[in-house]
């Protein structure tokens, strides 16, 4: 039997390293892993790269791992949100490096890179800044970017349910990128609020296969960014 249920969210981040690629599920507070984040930070690990949709809200989340200085760079659609606090000021004063990516770019740029694609043409942003030093290809009379697929060394994601086999199902919108994290990260680390035995989940509803998980960890009782933010809670 393959077990992957782990006893503690900082377990399941025991071995995020230094300069490692990370890519960080959620659209807002919509599948945020808060809980796996949070003990990121307590891990100590610095100088990631991070890959998620926006920059966190107030000083949770990944806005608390942001204020923490330990992502060099990060790779999103939205740095800048009605409570997207933190970022800026580390943007501006050089301390974290940005690569803005049009979001439906991005969630291809993931898929790609879960897929084993190393590049695909695209006609967003073309004729803008973010076509500066890409390549561009005319197909059928109209111009096309190459953009590159993207892979992690690990990717934190929350689901509904999980079993034991890492098999996950999630709640609504807040599936957003987690599938292709999943599988564009050597180690997908995913929390949800309940983990299973096997055969406890129907596998005509599995959306996430255990294939593509490699640790799961129960938080039966997460938190919601904006209640922390309302709260002005600031981890840690």
């Amino acid at each position: 039997m393959i077990d992957k249920q782990v006893s503690s969210a900082a377990e399941a981040v025991r071995d995020v390293f230094d300069g490692a690629v990370v890519m960080v599920g959620g659209f807002g507070e919509a599948g945020s892993p808060i809980e796996l984040i949070h003990a990121l930070i307590d891990q100590g690990a610095k100088d990631l790269t991070v890959v998620s949709n926006n920059t966190g809200s107030g000083e949770v989340g990944l806005a608390a791992l942001l204020k923490a200085e330990r992502v060099s760079k990060i790779i999103c659609s939205f740095p800048r949100t009605a409570n997207s606090t933190v970022f800026p000021d580390l943007y501006r004063s050089g301390k974290t490096e940005l690569e803005l990516v049009p979001q439906g770019t991005l969630a291809e740029r993931i898929r790609a890179g879960g897929a084993g694609i190393p590049g695909f043409y695209t006609p967003a942003a073309v004729g803008t800044p973010l076509a500066d030093g890409k390549e561009c290809r005319e197909f059928d009379g109209q111009e096309y970017l190459l953009e590159r697929g993207l892979k992690a060394d690990f990717a934190l994601i929350k689901g509904q349910i999980a079993d034991t086999h890492g098999n996950i199902i999630y709640n609504k919108t807040a599936r957003n990128f987690g599938p292709p994290m999943a599988m564009a990260a050597k180690v997908a680390i995913v929390q949800a609020n309940q983990v299973v035995s096997p055969g406890q989940i129907d596998p005509e509803i599995v959306v996430t296969p255990g294939i593509f998980v490699q640790r799961v960890i129960e938080i039966a009782d997460p938190a919601f960014e904006s209640e922390l933010v309302a709260a002005g809670v600031s981890y840690p």
